[in-house]
């Protein structure tokens, strides 16, 4: 039996949307961020799909 797999287009669509909101919260000439509390949940959340897309694909290789 095949295991349930995470849904690769919503993680997708939620790491490019969420990384693109935590580019906008950083300020590069003082790399500082904007709202510490938000900025920490969006890179959780950034991390978290990143990772589980990372390990769906490196799986999905070595089928």
């Amino acid at each position: 039996m095949e295991k349930n797999n995470p849904p690769v287009f919503t993680l997708t669509i939620v790491a490019i949307i969420v990384g693109s909101a935590l580019f906008k919260q950083i300020d590069f000439q003082n790399f500082t961020v904007e709202k510490k509390a938000l900025s920490a949940i969006y890179f959780v959340t950034f991390a978290a799909s990143v990772y589980i897309l990372a390990k769906h694909y490196i799986g999905k290789l070595k089928k």
